[in-house]
C-alpha cells in the first residue's frame, strides 16, 4: 500500500521539532558558558552580545577542578576494568558450565536490580565505618570504597549482560578449541572474548557512564580529597553568588569523556546491547 504524499513531510517536521527540542539546551549551555557573568544573570538573549572564553580558564581557580577531574578518571576507570573482568569470568562460567547453585546465583543476580540503589546508602555507609574502625582500612571518603560502591551496581547488570551474549556465541568453537589443546581460560580469551567483543564494549560504556556521572554515593561517600567531578560542579554555587557561565563551562568539559567515548564506540554499544538483551 501506497504512503500518502503528506507522511514523510508530517514525518520531516515531526523530527525537525524533536531535534530543535534537543538541541536547544544544549545551545544555551553552550552560549551561556561563552558569556561574561554579568550578562548570565541578566535577561536571556538567544544571541549573545558578548563571547569570551574567560570562563574556561576560571573554572580551573574557582574550584580544584583539576583534583574532582582526576578523581573521576581513576573512580570511573577502574570501576569499569573491575567491572569487565569480573563480569566476563562470571557470564562466562554461568554460560557454558553447570554447577551447584547455578540458578540461585542468576536469579540473585537480577533481583538486586529490582531494589532503588539509595537502600544501600547507609548500609555501605556503616559497612566502611566499622571496616576503618576495626581494620585501618579507609574505605569511607577514599577513592576504592567509591570503587567497590559502583562496582555493587554495574557489577550485577553487566555479568546478566555478558551471559545473554555468551549464550548467543556456538559452543562448537569452544570444543574446536579444546581439540586443539587449549583449556578453558584460554579459549575464553582467544576464542571467545573476541568474538563477544561487542558485549564487552557495551558492559564497559556501562560501567564508565554509571561511575562518572554518579551523585548520590559520591556526595557521602567522598570528602575535600576525593571528591568526584558532579559534586564538585556543586562547589560554583556559593552562599552568596552562582557563577553560572562557569558551570557551564564545567559542564561541558565533564561531558567531553562521556561523549567522545560513547560516539567512538556506539557502533559496539548499540550492538552488544541489542544482541545480549536479545540473547
Amino acid at each position: 500500500m501506497r504512503e500518502p504524499a503528506w507522511l514523510p513531510w508530517a514525518r520531516r517536521i515531526v523530527l525537525s521539532l524533536l531535534a530543535l527540542f534537543t538541541l536547544a539546551p544544549v545551545y544555551v549551555m553552550v552560549t551561556s558558558a561563552l558569556k561574561p557573568l554579568n550578562d548570565v544573570q541578566g535577561p536571556f538573549h538567544w544571541i549573545p552580545s558578548r563571547l569570551t572564553v574567560r570562563p574556561f580558564v576560571d573554572i580551573w581557580h574557582t574550584v580544584p577542578l583539576g583534583r574532582y577531574f582526576l578523581n573521576s578518571v581513576v573512580v570511573a576507570g577502574t570501576a569499569t576494568v573491575c567491572s569487565v573482568v569480573v563480569a566476563v569470568f562470571a557470564a562466562y562460567a554461568v554460560s557454558r558450565y553447570r554447577f551447584a547453585g547455578r540458578r540461585a546465583f542468576t536469579v540473585t543476580v537480577l533481583s538486586t536490580q529490582m531494589f532503588p540503589g539509595i537502600l544501600f546508602l547507609l548500609p555501605l555507609f556503616v559497612i566502611y565505618v566499622n571496616i576503618g574502625n576495626l581494620t585501618g582500612v579507609e574505605l569511607y571518603a577514599s577513592r576504592t570504597g567509591l570503587v567497590i560502591t559502583y562496582l555493587t551496581f554495574s557489577l550485577p547488570f553487566s555479568i546478566w549482560m555478558l551471559v545473554g551474549y555468551f549464550d548467543g556465541i556456538p559452543r562448537g568453537l569452544d570444543e574446536s578449541a579444546a581439540v586443539d589443546g587449549a583449556g578453558p581460560l584460554r579459549t575464553l580469551l582467544r576464542v571467545v572474548l573476541p568474538a563477544a567483543l561487542p558485549g564487552v564494549v557495551a558492559v564497559a560504556v556501562y560501567a564508565f557512564m554509571t561511575a562518572w556521572g554518579e551523585v548520590l554515593f559520591a556526595s557521602v561517600m567522598t570528602d575535600d580529597t576525593s571528591r568526584t567531578l558532579p559534586i564538585g560542579l556543586q562547589q560554583y554555587s556559593t552562599e552568596h553568588d552562582v557563577y553560572w557561565n562557569q558551570l557551564m563551562a564545567a559542564s561541558l568539559v565533564v561531558s567531553v569523556p562521556v561523549v567522545a567515548g560513547f560516539l567512538a564506540l556506539q557502533r559496539h554499544f548499540v550492538a552488544g546491547l541489542t544482541a545480549g538483551a536479545v540473547k
